[in-house]
């Protein structure tokens, strides 16, 4: 029987076969960040442990970091200031690498660590944040750890490590206009559930996977979490050995030649087995959106909050009414319409240069509607800088959005970006729990185009549909605008 493709991961990096289910795993590469780490270093400095492979950790400042448009930026929080501080300490005491708060390529952890080649196909990746299964877009296996697990890469760049299942998601077709990688794992986790992945690592595959940009695999892998995956692949490609080799100089001559040949090997088998595939048509993808307070609560922006009555099941009746209950919205309205008073665009999901230009293609002429605030926040320095040199920073002001740098930023209220109570906001983030934003703020995800449309009208808006609800003065608008 062959292998697939997270099988040759695991089995490239098993220290030691501890039991049936559980292996001993390296660690090609461990990200830190600065609200997941404190007390991993507090434990070694406690048992008198040095950290085992330096070069092998890299950490970042980006959940507590401020992102107001300042030359020089000082986290004011005092307790958000002590975190930064001590990683800063930690780091240069064991010899860290660390991006800090005023680097000029400081950025959120799962946009820098790809776009300055540290992520290569066939690595093992963790960190301290669940969003890590990102990497899987380059052949990676990535996923997240907790701190007691981050204690242990640093100690001896392995970690006890349960076995996943393999299921394969195959999405054949084209995506149509108007809609993004952000809109089909949307679509895919209001299929299969918040949890219809757990305990599964998700290998992606199929026409519509290889028609997507690396950056656009990074969106799909980075939400594939949300469904409750312990890591999400997709084989490399030609387009993945590009996008790894422009960034990485030092795989040169035979070292070249040596990855080329490991990275040709980085596939399912023909007769890999999965225990559970599913298969999508990427031409039932339309641009989706959430309505209520999960992941998986979503539906295409043409149709509408489900009715309570439909729904056979007694705990998915309860969990529409809890999340309508914090929303504010109702069984049966319409999504479109739905006015919000903020837009974010940013996170490890969507912030990345791709993202944003995307975002300038709809914004283009045009101005952010009055009732709205709206910001970008740009995934890392580079993002930031490469935005600024193809003008795209200067249409998003002139159209009425603030530039902000680089962070997390209202992804998850870490900072002093936050959501008021009450709140709504059209969001490119990876997740719409309550509070999540902001205590009391509303969140409905979706893609940064979808995100550019409801800036631009002050309202959920069908990105496909905009230039005509532009040009007939937003007339038509649904009756769920009273929200």
């Amino acid at each position: 029987m062959g292998l697939s493709l997270y099988q040759k991961l695991v089995a490239a990096h098993t220290v030691l076969r501890l039991d049936a289910h559980n292996v001993l795993l390296y660690a090609d590469l461990h990200i830190m960040n600065e609200y997941t780490s404190p007390q991993a270093f507090t434990g070694l400095k406690e048992q008198g442990r040095a950290v085992a492979v330096p070069a092998q950790q890299m950490a970042v400042v980006d959940h507590i970091i401020p992102t107001h448009p300042v030359s020089f930026r000082i986290i004011q929080d005092p307790q958000s200031a002590v975190q930064a501080s001590n990683l800063a300490k930690n780091c240069r005491e064991y010899g860290i690498t660390l991006f800090d708060t005023n680097d000029a390529l400081q950025g959120i952890e799962h946009v820098i660590a790809p776009e300055h080649g540290m992520i290569r196909p066939g690595m093992v990746v963790l960190c301290g944040d669940s969003h890590t299964t990102t990497y899987g877009a380059l052949g990676a296996l990535g996923f997240g750890i907790g701190t007691s697990e981050v204690e242990h890469v640093l100690a001896t760049q392995t970690l006890v490590y349960r076995v996943a299942k393999d299921m394969r998601i195959t999405v054949d077709g084209l995506l149509p206009d108007g809609t993004m990688s952000k809109d089909l794992i949307m679509l895919i986790i209001s299929r299969i559930g918040a949890q219809g992945a757990r305990g599964y690592a998700v290998e992606f595959c199929g026409t519509a996977i290889a028609a997507l940009s690396v950056e656009a695999r990074m969106t799909l892998c980075n939400m594939a979490v949300e469904a409750g995956a312990r890591g999400a692949l997709i084989a490399p490609d030609e387009k993945t050995v590009e996008y790894v080799l422009r960034r990485a100089p030092d795989i040169a001559g035979q070292t070249m030649d040596l990855a080329l040949a490991d990275w040709a090997t980085l596939h399912s088998d023909g007769d890999a087995q999965f225990e559970l595939e599913y298969r999508f048509d990427a031409a039932d993808v339309a641009p989706y959106v959430t309505w209520g307070t999960s992941p998986d609560q979503a539906v295409a922006v043409t149709g509408t909050v489900p009715r309570e009555e439909l729904l056979a099941d007694a705990n998915d009746r309860a969990a529409l009414q809890q999340a309508l209950r914090y929303t504010g919205l109702q069984s049966g309205m319409a999504m479109d319409g739905i006015p919000v008073q903020r837009v974010f665009i940013g996170s490890c999901t969507n912030a990345r240069i791709e993202d944003l230009r995307q975002v300038a293609a709809i914004v283009k002429g045009r101005k952010v509607a009055a009732s709205v605030r709206a910001m970008v926040v740009p995934g890392s320095g580079a993002v930031r800088a490469q935005a600024e040199q193809e003008g795209i920073a200067a249409l998003l002001m002139e159209s009425g959005f603030e530039w902000r740098r680089p962070g997390c930023s209202m992804c998850l209220a870490m900072n002093d970006d936050v959501l008021a109570p009450g709140e709504r906001c059209a969001s490119t983030t990876n997740r719409n729990f309550e509070g999540r934003q902001g205590r009391g703020g509303i969140t409905h995800l979706m893609s940064p185009a979808m995100a550019a449309a409801a800036a631009i009208t002050g309202y959920i808006t069908d990105v496909r549909n905009l230039n005509a609800r532009l040009e007939a003065g937003l007339a038509g608008k649904q009756g769920a605008l009273h929200v």
